[in-house]
């Protein structure tokens, strides 16, 4: 997979993007990503990429010019199976969108910033708006990293163990049951005594419930869709 990321602060994509399972998965080419400076595509003496909006919005407004430079510059190159927005108002993002896009090939991502950017690039250049939830961030560089960093996590060979991925949170509708690790004692709090039984059968069972018990508890929402 190849993902190709345009923003007009690149420097707040360096460190997340380079670090723990991402960076690997990028040592070992299994995944692709560049980060873009749009101000490289900016024809104004000073790398201005925004403006002051028509009508007097509060606000500047990332100018159509530079992005439509980056976007045509970088579709020569080769065909994106999405050319994606970080938009506070687009589909929100999940862990079925993540699956969704694992599978992908090429990836485009937009990052926005300012006030919004100009409409034309959303009506003309842009194949979907995502956002990662229902507030604002100062840019869609923090959007593009949470979504870069799901998205890789589950293509194949990103994770020692594949099918970690598989058993997440929200992978089939519900929230994990917990988990333990050594000592089995600590302090008096103790392991469920099935998790050490050794009965397989037994133990998923308990999984499966602790994961119902824990999405009615936590996520009424998630748990009434399941009904």
């Amino acid at each position: 997979m190849r993902i190709d990321i345009i923003s007009g602060v690149p420097e707040l994509l360096e460190s997340p993007l380079n670090q723990s399972i991402i960076k690997r998965a990028r040592e070992d080419r299994i995944v692709e990503i560049l980060i873009h400076n749009l101000r490289d595509y900016s024809r104004d003496k000073h790398k201005r990429i925004d403006d002051y909006a028509f009508g007097g919005e509060a606000g500047m407004v990332l100018s159509i010019e530079p992005v439509d430079l980056a976007i045509s510059a970088l579709r020569t190159e080769r065909n994106y199976d999405e050319i994606i927005y970080t938009s506070p108002d687009g589909e929100l993002f999940n862990q079925q969108s993540a699956n969704e896009l694992s599978v992908k090939d090429n990836l485009l991502i937009l990052c926005g910033h300012y006030k919004g950017v100009d409409q034309r690039i959303r009506d003309h250049l842009i194949t979907r708006e995502i956002s990662i939830g229902e507030y604002v961030l100062t840019g869609g560089e923090l959007a593009a990293a949470i979504m870069v960093d799901c998205i890789v996590r589950l293509i194949p060979g990103v994770l020692s163990d594949e099918t970690s991925a598989l058993m997440d949170s929200y992978q089939d509708g519900m929230l994990a049951s917990p988990v333990y690790t050594r000592p089995a004692d600590y302090k008096g709090w103790k392991v469920p005594e099935i998790l050490l039984s050794g009965n397989a059968a037994e133990i998923e069972k308990w999984k499966l419930e602790e994961s119902i018990r824990r999405t009615r508890e936590l996520r009424p929402d998630l748990f009434n869709k399941l009904l």
